[in-house]
């Protein structure tokens, strides 16, 4: 029964970007307390968070690290100019193949 995480925007909410920006960070450490989590998907603007000067890259490592897959949609990847620094480029098959075996998907 895996849960599964959605980012589609590059800040968690909608409003003041530092702040949404500061919750993601912090939703982001406290998630590995998730029953079964185990990857994090990444599209649209979302992409922007697996960049080099992502605001969060500390803690997606972290998950990366502690076996939570990442997965960036390669097309937003490429739309935005962005090379991964944490994750591995994935398309849209692998993003449904992910959405598909999951019980739970968190949408940020």
């Amino acid at each position: 029964m895996d849960t599964i995480i959605v980012c589609n925007k590059d800040q968690m909410g909608h409003g003041d970007r530092d702040l949404g920006e500061k919750v993601l960070g912090t939703f982001l450490r406290k998630s590995v307390a998730l029953p079964n989590f185990t990857a994090i998907v990444f599209f649209n603007e979302g992409v922007k968070l697996v960049a080099a000067d992502s605001p969060v890259l500390v803690e997606l490592r972290q998950l990366e690290q502690q076996g939570v897959d990442v997965v960036p949609c390669g097309t937003c990847l490429s739309h935005y100019g962005i090379e991964p620094a944490v994750g591995a480029v994935s398309d849209m098959d692998r993003i449904v193949q992910e959405l598909g075996r999951a019980a739970k998907v968190i949408t940020l």
